[in-house]
């Protein structure tokens, strides 16, 4: 049995451990809804913008701008946003997980996937699991602004126009709730038609008209929404980063608390037994000097 010393240590290590657990519980929680408020606000145009792209790119056909162009997909570029950090409990996992799953099924295709990581815990496991990695970002922080995805897209974007890929799809964690985050594979490139969407054919009913041309309008705007289906996933991400991370702190202190108990448990009922040892021999040593 462990003597009283080291139970005094065991408790005031883990007490510390509880202290550290219980900042980043609360440092978390803070970050954590300036990021659902984040997400909340952009989502609305980002849904929005996608629906409406569809619309048109069904409308105006795949020779107007070269970011609708189809192709036969044997390459396929990943964007795979992750954590930098981690102690965000599953949520890395399940990412990575999710992509992984996505490349196999592509692979059954015949299609190669490149990743581009956006995260470190991602870039490693990935690498891990023996998946290509083109490029790799870091480091977009807690407040990650629309600058900062700006690279990115422009980088996939060059790759499908250059023909490097076929196809450029996102994984990430969704944000559903504060308990709840769910693993997603988003497809950016080419843009989807609202048949594709929906499964509906009739689906295809607007008309529109374009000033100053279709190309133009749709020059700006393709590679603007690339931009914003990236932004909206890093903030999806962060989103569900925060509040994983701030539940797994939770649990991590609400365990080391328990362990605190059970440890105080061992530690009275150790002194309790050496008060009782003592005292039986100073009474044994009292009656054989009497004696």
């Amino acid at each position: 049995m462990p003597s009283l010393k080291e139970i005094r240590g065991r408790i005031g290590s883990i007490r510390n451990i509880s202290q550290i657990t219980r900042a980043f519980e609360l440092l978390s929680a803070a970050r954590m809804k300036r990021a659902q408020d984040a997400i909340l606000a952009a989502r609305p145009y980002a849904e929005e913008l996608h629906e409406a792209l569809a619309r048109v790119t069904a409308m105006v056909g795949e020779e107007v701008d070269p970011l609708l162009a189809r192709r036969p997909v044997q390459r396929i570029g990943l964007v795979v946003i992750t954590t930098d950090r981690g102690l965000a409990g599953a949520l890395d996992t399940n990412t990575v997980r999710a992509a992984l799953r996505y490349i196999s099924e592509r692979a059954s295709a015949g299609a190669e996937v490149e990743a581009v990581t956006v995260g470190r815990k991602g870039r490693d496991q990935l690498r891990r699991a023996g998946v290509p990695i083109a490029a790799h970002f870091s480091r977009l922080g807690d407040r990650p602004a629309f600058s900062d995805v700006t690279p990115i897209a422009r980088l996939v974007t060059d790759d499908f126009l250059g023909e490097k890929y076929d196809e450029i799809a996102v994984a990430y964690a969704g944000f559903v709730s504060t308990l709840s985050q769910r693993a997603a594979v988003l497809p950016i490139l080419p843009v989807a038609t609202p048949e594709e969407m929906s499964g509906d054919e009739a689906a295809r009913t607007d008309e529109y008209l374009f000033e100053p041309s279709a190309d133009a309008v749709l020059g700006r705007l393709l590679p603007h929404y690339v931009a914003i289906d990236l932004y909206r996933a890093v903030l999806e991400s962060n989103a569900s980063e925060q509040s994983a991370r701030m539940i797994a702190m939770r649990s991590a202190t609400d365990n080391a608390n328990e362990l605190i108990g059970d440890l105080t448990l061992v530690y009275n009922k150790s002194r309790q037994a050496t008060i009782t040892r003592e005292m039986i021999e100073i009474a044994s040593g009292a009656e054989a000097l009497g004696g």
